[in-house]
């Protein structure tokens, strides 16, 4: 027969048991929540690494443009006082598209044009944004950024006068989707275009083109 102790020690190990499972299951349950976490921070930096390639492939972009056409940076931006009339004749034909470049542009024409300048430029850039050279997954374009949209404003116009020499300055941004809500960026590049701006992200970076000829 088994003692009166013996009975409360059995008890006791199996309240114990239940205890630790209890503990056990609070802690997988913190652990899965903490998995969860660490995978979106994962795609934010992927994100957030692939969107400064594509801000570093225009800016490289308008970096090299004066050496084609020195009055052909203006071309670039967006900002419709910006553009001289070759500008405006090239938006005509679709090169340039009115309001953002990537996700939402649909004027780009399809291919892209050969000849060397900002026409060209702006819709390869445009089909980079829209992931037209990503995987693609049910009929979708994947990878890259979500819902990315790429914005290039003048800051500066370029003044030649002579002893005024300003370079001109131009801000390239890339916009995209986030998963996790943080500050809105200060920059206007796809406000509005996320839903919350605490999802928005962007980064960006300024192009001075200078005058070299210019005294």
């Amino acid at each position: 027969m088994l003692s009166a102790g013996s009975r409360l020690d059995r008890g006791a190990t199996l309240l114990e048991v239940l205890v630790t499972l209890g503990i056990m299951a609070f802690g997988l349950l913190g652990l899965a929540g903490l998995e969860n976490k660490i995978q979106l921070a994962n795609v934010e930096s992927y994100q957030r690494a692939q969107a400064s390639l594509v801000l570093a492939n225009m800016v490289e972009r308008m970096n090299v443009a004066p050496a084609i056409n020195a009055t052909s940076v203006s071309c670039y931006s967006l900002s419709t006082d910006a553009l001289t009339n070759a500008c405006l004749a090239s938006r005509v034909e679709g090169y340039v598209s009115a309001t953002v470049f990537g996700t939402g542009d649909t004027t780009e024409p399809s291919p892209c044009p050969t000849a060397a300048g900002a026409a060209r430029d702006q819709c390869e850039w445009s089909a980079t944004l829209r992931g037209e050279s990503e995987v693609q997954a049910s009929s979708a374009n994947v990878g890259a950024m979500a819902a990315a949209r790429g914005c290039i404003t003048r800051l500066q116009a370029p003044n030649p006068t002579p002893a005024v020499c300003t370079p001109g300055i131009y801000l390239v941004s890339v916009a995209w989707q986030g998963y996790n809500k943080t500050a809105a960026p200060s920059i206007a590049c796809g406000t509005g275009l996320y839903g919350d701006e605490s999802l928005r992200r962007v980064v960006a970076a300024r192009v001075v083109v200078g005058l070299p000829g210019c005294v």
